[in-house]
């Protein structure tokens, strides 16, 4: 299972420094939390802070669009480096052509559903998508605790991967630690967002290595 640490969590005085840690540790994604104080209440990252981590990172960027209408900022993010642009289904009415875009701009694309939506809102686009992104808490503030109701939609949307022959990833975010992430990888995730769990410790690298021990 690919580690994901979400740099919502990081030091952003220190952000580096916390970003070669867990690249060290082996983390495979760094996941970059872009909010925009409407879709949901907190602001973060734009496009500059993912161009400034391009450089010192082989990681892949993976980038979540937590904005309205995520269409307008896409050709940007994919500029500035991104390699996985994800945006939610609640945030536009257009994501045929939001993920088309992300497609266009040479960036993997993601579709990602809040806790309160059902995976029948996306089965029409999930042929075209290179990651399904499950939020197991809503959306906006770290620290949050794992909805475990959300485990249903992964193992439907593994159901789908199996019975359509569809070859995406399955991403989770939001309250993963070890006692979470190996019901998660059961269920069908591929990839587990983790913030406050790492950055938030005293050896993130040490949290990041429990992390793919409890999915062994």
């Amino acid at each position: 299972m690919k580690i994901a640490p979400s740099i919502l969590s990081a030091d952003y005085v220190n952000l580096q420094k916390d970003i070669e840690v867990v690249d060290k540790a082996g983390a495979e994604y760094l996941h970059i939390d872009v909010m925009d104080g409407s879709f949901v209440p907190a602001l973060s990252y734009g496009p500059g802070w993912v161009k400034a981590i391009r450089p010192i990172t082989n990681m892949v960027l993976d980038v979540h669009l937590m904005v309205q209408n995520p269409e307008r900022y896409v050709e940007l993010f994919a500029e500035s480096g991104a390699d996985i642009i994800g945006v939610h289904v609640e945030a536009t009415p257009h994501i045929h052509r939001a993920l088309q875009q992300i497609k266009n701009a040479g960036a993997k694309a993601e579709v990602v559903i809040n806790p309160g939506t059902p995976v029948e809102m996306i089965k029409p686009v999930l042929y075209m998508v290179d990651q399904v992104l499950v939020m197991t808490v809503n959306p906006g503030f770290g620290g949050q605790k794992f909805l475990p109701e959300t485990l249903k939609k992964i193992q439907q949307l593994d159901q789908l991967k199996q019975t359509e022959g569809y070859d995406f990833d399955i991403e989770v975010d939001g309250g993963v630690k070890d006692n979470t992430i190996k019901a998660c990888k059961d269920a069908g995730a591929t990839v587990a967002v983790a913030g406050s769990y790492i950055f938030d410790a005293a050896d993130p690298a040490g949290q990041v290595a429990t992390l793919k021990e409890a999915t062994k």
